[in-house]
């Protein structure tokens, strides 16, 4: 593209000028022009070789690239009307070439040699790899996951099926039972083999429990103590060992011992006699 921009030049300063000048002069000007920028571009590319970057001489290139678009954009105004844009689709071609230098340059700046690329397609792979593995495993991990969950929930689905089933055959014979129990034979019959508590009273037939059972000592009712003898025993349990208890080591001694009394009022026993 700069080999062409320069002959578009040179033709287009030697046609335009070689009608006020002679053609040599023309000549001479159209090299200069192209010779001038041809300079500027060839040291501008020799300080990039070199490491370096003059923005002088870069202006410079630019002003010739300008310089020979404004001469092509102004010959083609100048032209016949059938080849205006002919010559007009080509005076872009100076400054384009300038750019696509400017292009290469900045590839050139950046251009990396073999080893590295190697190294740098080594790492590139090596992380692909690493990824895919990931993939693999977090793939595997849930398709594990998949199937201990529905192997969780198949058995659940099965011991609530069995327990259902078990359910239902154990009301199906209370259910016997108490229809047995609620029978004027059935009952008079039990009845007739249970042993009289009380004369002339016949003893119900209950029954069974299902399952064992235990007294609750909270729920069993003795005699309530008066406030004088709630102090009495607050105090001696308090004053059981020295330093005197704390109020929670007295409340679970109490408590321990077998007493009964509701946290309010053992709490206020604690504030009068502590």
């Amino acid at each position: 593209m700069t080999a062409v921009s320069m002959v578009l030049t040179l033709a287009v300063v030697v046609m335009w000028l070689g009608e006020a000048m002679p053609k040599s002069v023309a000549l001479v000007v159209g090299l200069g022009l192209d010779g001038g920028w041809l300079a500027t571009l060839a040291y501008e590319r020799r300080l990039a070789a070199q490491g370096d970057h003059s923005t002088p001489v870069t202006v410079v290139g630019w002003v010739f690239g300008a310089a020979a678009t404004g001469v092509l954009v102004a010959h083609a105004l100048m032209a016949d009307k059938d080849s205006i844009g002919a010559w007009l689709a080509v005076s872009w071609l100076p400054l384009a070439a300038k750019a696509l230098w400017l292009v290469h340059g900045l590839w050139e700046r950046t251009a990396l040699t073999p080893d590295a690329l190697d190294v740098i397609q080594g790492v590139q792979q090596e992380a692909r790899d690493e990824a895919a593995v990931a993939r693999a495993r977090l793939r595997s991990d849930a398709a594990t996951e998949e199937a201990r969950l529905t192997a969780v929930t198949q058995a659940g689905a099965r011991v609530a099926h069995v327990q259902a089933k078990t359910a239902q055959a154990l009301a199906g014979a209370w259910s016997t039972l108490e229809k047995a129990r609620q029978g004027e034979d059935t009952g008079r019959a039990l009845t007739s083999v249970t042993s009289r508590v009380t004369p002339d009273v016949t003893p119900r037939w209950e029954l069974p429990v299902w399952g064992p059972t235990e007294p609750v000592p909270a729920l069993e009712s003795g005699p309530a103590l008066t406030d004088e003898a709630l102090d009495v025993l607050v105090d001696e349990i308090r004053r059981s060992e020295v330093p005197a208890l704390s109020y929670r080591e007295m409340a679970a001694r109490f408590r321990t011992a077998g007493h009964s009394a509701s946290e309010v009022r053992l709490r206020a026993a604690w504030k009068r006699v502590a």
